[in-house]
């Protein structure tokens, strides 16, 4: 499945002009992406694919007792190791040689697919290999058709909605989603969708969050005003979200 080298702990460094994590991703983004997964979560076991430096997986811990993590950046081990404590069992491997040796009921892949040299394998690994029956994978994507990135098409930063910028390919990614590209893969990989939705409706970059966050201009209701309109308008959120259930019964 991996089909070049990569060095995991350099593409988790932040460039010259685009921060791998923004405190809009930690502490707005995270929130709200939990919050949509809260109502389809499984009685089972967790499994984070891709933990980064933990702080998702603070969330996943305040909905499950203990968390397993896969995540190839041993730099990023390090720091979420002491983040999180013997609460999560975290694995430094690839996804693609990975060896689980049990099926989880809750299968977080967040921000990840996006850097994954083969999804479509990936999410078969998930569908035939990690999830037990009855078990739920939750996956978000950056959306390819937020706002923001709409407008910076527009302004000429940007080629096209769809398109991987210099700085995105230096974290590693591969390709940047859109709702109907996202279930193309899952279904592709076997998996069946049970929920769909978006996180956040954004017509600001990262960037621009940060310094707004910053001020007292955002209120707490402005941003549970944006994760509402989001609900509404799934395809113009910052990220995309598909809840979906194992199809091995059907393959």
């Amino acid at each position: 499945m991996t089909t070049r080298e990569r060095n995991y702990n350099l593409e988790i460094e932040d460039t010259s002009d685009h921060r791998y994590a923004y405190n809009f991703d930690l502490d707005v983004m995270h929130p709200f992406m939990i919050r949509s997964f809260a109502p389809f979560l499984r009685s089972g076991e967790a499994l984070e694919l891709g933990c980064f430096k933990g702080d998702f997986t603070r969330l996943i811990l305040e909905k499950f007792d203990r968390v397993t993590c896969v995540e190839a950046s041993e730099v990023a081990i390090e720091v979420a190791q002491s983040k999180l404590g013997d609460r999560a069992k975290i694995i430094h491997s690839l996804f693609e040689s990975v060896n689980l040796e049990e099926r989880y009921g809750n299968v977080f892949l967040t921000h990840v697919l996006e850097h994954i040299d083969d999804p479509v394998g990936l999410l078969k690994r998930v569908n035939s290999e990690w999830l037990d029956e009855g078990g739920r994978l939750f996956l978000a994507c950056p959306n390819a058709n937020a706002p923001s990135r709409q407008i910076a098409v527009k302004m000429g930063l940007i080629s096209h909605n769809t398109a991987v910028t210099p700085a995105e390919a230096a974290h590693g990614h591969h390709r940047t989603y859109t709702l109907d590209t996202l279930e193309r893969d899952v279904s592709a990989a076997g998996l069946k969708v049970v929920h769909r939705t978006g996180v956040f409706f954004k017509a600001l970059a990262n960037f621009q969050w940060d310094r707004l966050l910053a001020t007292d201009i955002i209120s707490t209701e402005y941003l549970e005003g944006c994760f509402q309109l989001g609900q509404i308008y799934p395809d113009l959120c910052s990220s995309i979200v598909l809840v979906c259930e194992s199809g091995r019964s059907q393959s």
